[in-house]
């Protein structure tokens, strides 16, 4: 489902969640990450040939810069001290909890968005 953005870059609003404008669609690489605040929140966005993930920025053990780290098998590793946790779901790989918070991504006419709260 593709609609387009309303005049200031966002849809409207379900339950303080809503789709807002993070960057132009060619500005992620293949294979690769960057980092963008939107609101209050730093996000990492991660481009897999399936996909765009995207996740909070912010490594929940201590903070690290998610998208630093390395992608492998659908999983990023936090470059300060080897947190992993998988790009779909936010799920930390050794203790099986939904630690990082992931957003729903979406491309419309040549922009990446996400369903994020305020």
């Amino acid at each position: 489902m593709h609609h387009s953005p309303q005049p200031n870059n966002e849809s409207p609003s379900r339950d303080g969640y809503s789709w807002r404008r993070v960057c132009e669609s060619e500005q992620v690489p293949e294979n690769a990450a960057i980092e963008r605040i939107v609101g209050r929140t730093v996000v990492a966005l991660f481009r897999q040939p399936e996909r765009i993930y995207a996740m909070d920025g912010m490594c929940s053990h201590q903070g690290g810069p998610i998208a630093q780290g390395r992608v492998e098998h659908g999983c990023v590793t936090c470059p300060w001290h080897g947190w992993q946790y998988e790009l779909e779901t936010g799920i930390q790989t050794i203790n099986r909890q939904s630690l990082q918070e992931c957003f729903d991504t979406r491309e419309v006419d040549g922009w990446i968005e996400i369903f994020i709260g305020e």
